[in-house]
């Protein structure tokens, strides 16, 4: 069973994180900002990751510090769960479609944080989510996660439909690229490890 379980307090937040990567879609989530919920939520339906996240944040400040922690504990289970990363697929993509609006997200799990993101939002929030973060948890968990993380909306006219597509799209890229290549031997590197 391929797992993480990551705790974080701070004097801003309280976060609790555990991520099943050979899961069934199964989510809890309570942060405290609903639209997060919501995309944590179809996040882990769309890769089929068990996923659980209770936060507790300073909510009266704004979103910022609770979305970035959870981001951050997100990243660190992901990495947790994947261990020495042997036999992974390793990189994968997925071109995902929400109504008029398309998102593409690659993922490449070598190890090797570092994020491209490229979207423009016409509004400054989606719910209680400012627009202005999505970068930024995406950029937060490929740090945390250790991965090389390529995330472009390449069309669409709805914010709320262009950043599901991106979630969606960031689920299923990184449930192919999780997944377990019977035909690899070791770590998926001609390096022969993933460390930096």
């Amino acid at each position: 069973m391929r797992n993480g379980s990551i705790q974080r307090k701070t004097g801003e937040t309280e976060v609790e994180v555990t991520l099943v990567i050979d899961g069934a879609g199964k989510a809890d989530i309570a942060t405290g900002i609903g639209f997060l919920d919501h995309m944590l939520t179809l996040f882990a339906s769309h890769g089929l990751f068990d996923l659980t996240v209770h936060a507790r944040g300073d909510l009266h400040v704004d979103e910022h510090h609770t979305a970035e922690d959870v981001f951050i504990c997100l990243g660190k289970a992901l990495d947790q769960a994947l261990g020495d990363r042997r036999g992974l697929v390793r990189t994968a993509h997925s071109y995902t479609p929400m109504d008029e609006a398309l998102a593409l997200v690659a993922v490449d799990l070598g190890g090797r944080p570092y994020c491209v993101f490229e979207s423009e939002f016409a509004t400054p929030r989606v719910g209680g989510l400012g627009t202005d973060l999505i970068f930024h948890l995406f950029e937060s968990l490929a740090i945390h996660g250790r991965m090389n993380l390529h995330a472009q909306v390449l069309y669409g006219r709805n914010d709320h439909h262009k950043i599901e597509a991106l979630f969606k799209a960031l689920a299923r890229a990184l449930d192919a690229a999780t997944l377990i290549d019977p035909r690899r031997q070791g770590v998926p590197s001609t390096k022969g490890t993933l460390t930096i």
